[in-house]
């Protein structure tokens, strides 16, 4: 069979899928997210490389990465909102949590 490496545009196609599967889900942990956002930046690098910034799958990717940072930091600030200031453990808060 025949194996594609991690600079073909299928494999750049899947990793985006995977972690847009990763930050989409509504029970999506913190670590979920905070692994979409990892998995995307590293696309998007590889994608910009190989394909150029214009290309449509970099700008795809780019925007997805956008997407999903925004969705880390909205669930790390409400997780932050409600630790701060009530004498929260954030650990305790985001094991509660699944975050």
């Amino acid at each position: 069979g025949r194996i594609l490496g991690d600079e073909h545009k299928l494999m750049l196609k899947m990793r985006s899928a995977y972690a847009q599967a990763l930050y989409k889900v509504d029970d999506a942990t913190l670590d979920d997210l905070r692994e979409a956002v990892t998995t995307l930046e590293d696309t998007a690098r590889i994608a910009r490389r190989v394909l150029g910034g214009e290309h449509p799958l970099t700008t795809g990717v780019e925007k997805t990465l956008g997407k999903s940072r925004a969705a880390y930091d909205a669930r790390r600030g409400v997780l932050e909102a409600l630790a701060g200031g009530h004498g929260v453990d954030l650990a305790a808060l985001r094991q509660t949590y699944r975050a």
